[in-house]
Order: C-alpha cells, then structure tokens, then sequence
C-alpha cells in the first residue's frame, strides 16, 4: 500500500510517499480502503518533532479516515465489506489501507462524502468531549471556541447550536461571515481587539460559562479570567509551541515555561474556592488509549443521524501533496478541515 511517511523531523517536505506492507487483520478488527484521511494540529507538530506521544521516526501519523470496509477479522459483526465508514486511527491514517478495533468504527451517512466522513471523528469527539462532558455545556450557556474557523471550531459551534448556547468564537475577519454561517453569534477578530475585553463587553461584564482552548499558554490565562461563576475552562492544544515549519525549541521552551503560571499554580488551591471555577485538561489521544471513543461515537452518532453535524471541509489534496496540505493548514488559510485523499 501507499502511504504518507514522516522521514524526518522538518518542513513539509520531509513528507515522501512511499509503499509500505499491507496492514494485518486481527480478531475483532476491521481493515479499511481508505478514500479520505484527516490531518490534524498534532500531525504537524510531530513532523516538527515537537508531540511527544507521536510514533518513532520514519512513521505514518494520521488520527481519523473514511472509506469503505476492505475485509474483517474474525468476530467482528457491527460492520460488512463495503460498508461505508469512518474510524478513528491510533496513527497510520495517512495510508490506503488501515486496520482499527470495531468499536472505532462509525457508518458513515450515505449524505456525506468520504472528504466530510474524514473530518468527523477527531474534530467532534474533541468538541463534545470538551464542551459537553467536562464542559456541562446546557441551553441558554454562553460558551467561547478559540480558533473558531478551524475543525475542532466548526464543530463545537454545531455541538453548541444544538445544545440552545449562546457561540462567541475567535477568528480572523475573512472568516468571520463563514463562523456565522454555523452558528456563532458573537465572531470576535483577535488581530484588532483584545478578545478578553470583547467577551466582557458583549457580556456587560459577567463573562462566559465554558472556554475551549487550544491556543494557550498565554490565552489560558485570559480564558480563565472571562470565566463566569462556575464557569469551565477546557484546555486541549498548545498551538503558540509551533511556530512556522520547523521545530522550534526556544518557542517551545518558552511555552512550557509559562505553563505553571497559565491558569492555576498548585499554591492556588485557596484562592479557587473563592473563584468558583474550574479548569480541565483534555488530550484525545490519551482519552482513546484508556479506554477508546465508546462513550462518544454512540452520541456523535445521534447528531449525524439527524443531520445536525454537517463537517465543513475547507480542502482536500492528494497524497503526493501532502507538504501543500499541511502547510495550508500550519498557515491559518482553512476554514474547516483540510484532508488527504490516496
């Protein structure tokens, strides 16, 4: 099979396609063709060297595919060859073929294209795992997405739309009207206002109830302090630590340093009780390790069934422009998922 292979750590054009074996199929598994794969932040910081949980190098990265069933192992009963599906992907998703547990295997909607399917499972299960289950997102809530236009940010817009909440997102002023379009009530332009003193604004002062924040460690701590009572804070990305193509590790030092102080240092314990706050860390990958997607693909599955998720898919390259897709996407032109097609 072709795949997508991160030969070095670099820029884009460290990317090469190369043949690599066929995967196997186990007991319980099901090995997929696939039509689409989803590129996501976390794939190019591991091309940059910077993502600690990625695979040793040369590797093939990729967290989410959609495509049609290819064969199944023994036991597996949930899906047939030909189906149309999409599956979330310990790594490897940058490939034709790609074998995965059953139970990280959702039908796709015969709705959707195999580029939409392929922008479903990290961005969605994201969102409501932040918004919703640590979030307690509920109707009449206000809620702000940071980096509102990209995929994580198309979804939790929908996620909150559907919930009855109130969306304030940032982005830059060409996307503003394509984050309304979604849902978002209040588009809010980070390059030419300060969106802390927007929110509170908007707000007259009492803030928002649920931040998703992937851009941190310098937005957490502004995040935190537009936190109404009771308001939660979730933390799930470090995009300020990439910077450009390469690996930088000033920037990156720079940013684990100020890690401690982004929200709550350990010696705030007192002063939290008196804030009425919370904060939460969310990290899908490790999330999927300890115990998989069983408690998110089945709601996810709820919203797609009534066509209340519709992914936006902001551009699709093939595999031997991979280096094109991954730049499109580190430079901030998409709105919506960037994908990869074989």
């Amino acid at each position: 099979m072709r795949a997508v292979v991160i030969t070095k750590h670099g820029g884009p054009d460290v990317l090469e396609v190369q043949e690599r074996p066929d995967p196997d199929v186990g007991p319980g598994q099901v090995r997929v063709a696939v039509r689409a794969s989803g590129i996501n932040f976390a794939d190019l910081m591991a091309r940059s060297g910077i993502y600690p949980d990625a695979p040793p190098l040369p590797s093939v990265v990729g967290y989410e595919v959609a495509g049609e069933v290819e064969s199944v192992g023994a036991g597996v009963e949930s899906v047939a060859v030909g189906d149309r599906v999409v599956a979330g992907t310990r790594f490897g998703g940058y490939a034709e073929l790609v074998s995965v547990d059953q139970k990280q295997v959702l039908a796709l909607p015969d709705s959707m294209t195999f580029e939409q399917g392929a922008a479903l499972v990290v961005n969605y299960a994201t969102a409501y795992a932040g918004l919703v289950m640590m979030g307690g997102l509920r109707e009449g809530d206000r809620m702000l997405i940071q980096a509102a236009a990209g995929g994580v940010g198309i979804a939790a817009i929908q996620i909150g739309k559907r919930i009855g909440a109130e969306v304030f997102g940032t982005a830059s002023a060409a996307k503003h009207e394509a984050i309304r379009e979604q849902g978002c009530d209040h588009p809010i332009d980070y390059h030419a206002v300060d969106f802390g003193e927007e929110v509170m604004r908007i707000t007259d002062g009492e803030g928002v109830d649920v931040v998703m924040d992937a851009i941190g460690p310098r937005s957490f701590r502004k995040s935190y302090r537009i936190l109404r009572q009771g308001g939660r804070l979730i933390m799930f990305g470090l995009a300020e630590a990439q910077t450009g193509d390469r690996r930088d590790l000033p920037a990156l030092v720079k940013s684990l340093a100020r890690m401690p102080l982004a929200t709550v240092p350990w010696w705030k314990s007192l002063a939290m009780m008196n804030e009425n706050k919370g904060i939460f860390g969310l990290n899908m990958l490790s999330w999927w390790d300890r115990e998989g997607l069983d408690r998110l693909i089945p709601r996810l599955a709820e919203g797609l069934a009534g066509s209340e998720y519709a992914p936006v898919v902001a551009a699709s390259f093939p595999f031997d422009r991979a280096d094109e897709a991954q730049a499109f996407l580190a430079e901030g032109r998409n709105v919506g998922k960037v994908v990869l097609t074989p």
